[in-house]
């Protein structure tokens, strides 16, 4: 047993695994890899237990900030600081909450109130507060201003107001405006430089993050590819394509969201091999590919749509990297490559003190038997 070193832990409904040795933790999770692919044979990353977070939603309520309670939704645990929030998250976390007293809160059984979340971003080369506002408020203007006044004082540098319903639970929405700086934030991986929108998505723990940028190129580097296409699927704003282009011929980076492909054409601007595509990756049958084909594949926790799996089956690339959050649903997708094999497998810990980890798993052909 471990001593947890959140004051919060046991209320708070956020990382609930502290009382367990941190070894232990990663024990169960390569156990988890192992059940859903069906081998002990994976390696295991990862960082610092603490301090490790560049993202949080918190929850403006009666004169606090907090995170929802254990079990119980409608209730809020004032936080003063979170542990597993990096230092600079902790200081604009402590910005707001000495600033903002006495405003109006949303109210969400009354489904009334202006002030709802801030979203608090602070990856290594940049930092945003989004003030998330309950779009029905009578009292925006007056909301709107003290944030603006805000802005003169934060060290943030990049501040938005994010307009939703009342009657939704969400912290993010296309329905925004700046207040200070932009809405673009940065990070560098690999020594190449990335922006990626403030409301959009994008790995909340850097240096798991680029830990696995590095062992994706390393396992790329073993195949010939210098006459190869890539191909990034669910690519994001490109950070896989990117990466990785100097390896290959041409790239593709396939992205099913407008804001992030934009992004993608930005970061891979000095790569001329890279090009990126707006598409539903179940619609991948629409592209058409020059082989040599190496695949890297990087969906959402429902895992790959049953159209995409078919046409990579079509495609046959020489090796699929199948990058995955959820590793229930990559027990259920990896079986649908039955001609390929598991050449290897590891594990990395994004999120101590959590159930979730993400996974990396490199597929290749069958040997077809001598004949």
């Amino acid at each position: 047993m471990a001593t947890p070193k959140c004051p919060y832990f046991g209320t708070c409904g956020g990382c609930g695994a502290q009382h367990i040795d941190y070894p232990l933790q990663l024990e169960n999770k390569k156990q988890e890899l192992a059940y859903a692919i069906g081998s002990q044979d994976s390696t295991v990353f990862s960082g610092e237990q603490y301090g490790y977070r560049n993202r949080m939603d918190f929850i403006f309520y009666g004169n606090g900030i907090g995170l929802r309670e254990k079990g119980k939704w409608w209730k809020i645990v004032d936080i003063q600081e979170c542990p597993i929030a990096n230092k600079q998250l902790n200081i604009l976390l402590k910005e707001v909450r000495e600033f903002f007293i006495g405003i109006d809160i949303f109210d969400v059984k009354k489904q009334s109130g202006t002030f709802r979340y801030v979203v608090i971003r602070t990856p290594r080369k940049s930092s945003s507060l989004s003030f998330v506002l309950n779009a029905q408020s009578p009292r925006i203007k007056e909301a709107v201003e003290k944030i603006k006044e805000f802005g003169t004082k934060t060290s943030a540098e990049n501040i938005i107001v994010t307009y939703v319903p009342a009657m939704t639970d969400v912290s993010t929405s296309p329905d925004y405006f700046v207040v200070k700086g932009n809405d673009i934030l940065e990070e560098e991986f690999l020594g190449k430089q990335f922006q990626f929108p403030v409301q959009g998505f994008f790995q909340t723990n850097s240096v798991l993050a680029e830990k696995m940028q590095e062992y994706v190129h390393t396992l790329l580097q073993q195949y010939d590819t210098k006459n190869a296409h890539l191909l990034d699927l669910y690519g994001g704003v490109g950070t896989f394509g990117v990466c990785n282009a100097s390896l290959f011929k041409t790239v593709t980076i396939i992205e099913s969201v407008p804001s992030a492909i934009d992004a993608t054409k930005k970061n891979a601007t000095k790569e001329k091999n890279v090009t990126a595509q707006l598409l539903d990756a179940q619609y991948l049958k629409r592209v058409s590919f020059s082989q040599p084909l190496f695949v890297i594949t990087d969906p959402p926790r429902s895992g790959m749509h049953p159209k995409t799996i078919e046409t990579l089956k079509v495609l046959k690339p020489q090796c699929i990297v199948y990058i995955s959050c959820n590793v229930q649903q990559l027990r259920k997708d990896i079986p649908k490559f039955k001609e390929y094999r598991i050449k290897s497998a590891a594990m990395f810990d994004f999120f101590p003190h959590t159930p979730h980890s993400e996974a990396v798993v490199e597929l290749v052909p069958e040997k077809k038997p001598e004949e």
